[in-house]
């Protein structure tokens, strides 16, 4: 089985969750994490089968960051 990291991040300037890859082309973004996990869980499979020409099942390892900054 193929194994893709896909790496998500708060843009906390524009307000939204960006995913993006190493492995492969991709960049989406949402308000929402749970809405653009949706999103790239959608969307992988088929560039996966474009760019590398697998048809099978693959797994998705998403990474998550955000950063606050907080008062003291």
């Amino acid at each position: 089985m193929q194994f893709y990291d896909i790496n998500v991040m708060w843009d906390d300037e524009a307000r939204v969750w960006v995913a993006i890859s190493e492995d492969i082309p991709l960049a989406l973004e949402s308000n929402s994490y749970d809405a653009l996990v949706e999103r790239v869980k959608f969307a992988a499979p088929e560039i996966i089968e474009e760019n590398h020409g697998i048809a099978d099942p693959v797994t998705l390892f998403f990474k998550s960051e955000r950063a606050e900054k907080v008062a003291l």
